[in-house]
């Protein structure tokens, strides 16, 4: 197997759902999803979101946590963060949302660069010891995302053994 690199960090400039920044070295242990979104991105509102949704609703917060990273990349004046306090609440979005910072003038925001996504939505998944184990660009069938997160729960970390 190849040897596989930490994760990118999260580089934040505000976080809603949570009462301090996350970092994924803090949540190791645990199975991480993240979801990059934007606002106006309608994959993102009709599928990715929801079924971040469903999974953090689904999996117990001691082996799964649900990151929503808000990427803006176009239309920044009508994605600010009180548009995004809004829309968290009208889509009954719990879990932590971080906002991605940005990259300067017409450059995708820097995890967004750090990670090499092409857009949104996307969906990265890190085992418990902190590495990327998987990214998909666009929407992410429920059956694969389910299998892959129970690859990676079934894992064993060496440091809770």
């Amino acid at each position: 197997m190849p040897k596989l690199d930490p994760a990118p960090l999260l580089l934040a400039t505000e976080w809603f759902n949570t009462p301090e920044a996350l970092t994924l070295n803090d949540l190791r242990g645990k199975v991480i999803v993240i979801e990059a979104f934007q606002m106006l991105c309608e994959g993102c509102v009709s599928h990715s979101l929801p079924q971040a949704r469903r999974v953090f609703e689904t999996f117990s917060r001691d082996d799964v946590i649900v990151i929503g990273l808000h990427c803006v990349f176009e239309n920044h004046t009508s994605q600010t963060s009180e548009a995004l306090a809004d829309f968290l609440r009208e889509h009954r979005i719990l879990f932590p949302v971080a906002v991605d910072t940005p990259g300067g003038q017409a450059s995708l925001p820097k995890t967004m660069q750090s990670y090499g996504m092409q857009g949104t939505p996307t969906t990265v998944l890190i085992d418990r010891q902190g590495r990327r184990r998987a990214q998909h660009f666009g929407p992410v069938e429920d059956l694969r995302l389910g299998a892959e997160l129970g690859t990676l729960l079934g894992e064993r970390d060496s440091a809770r053994t």
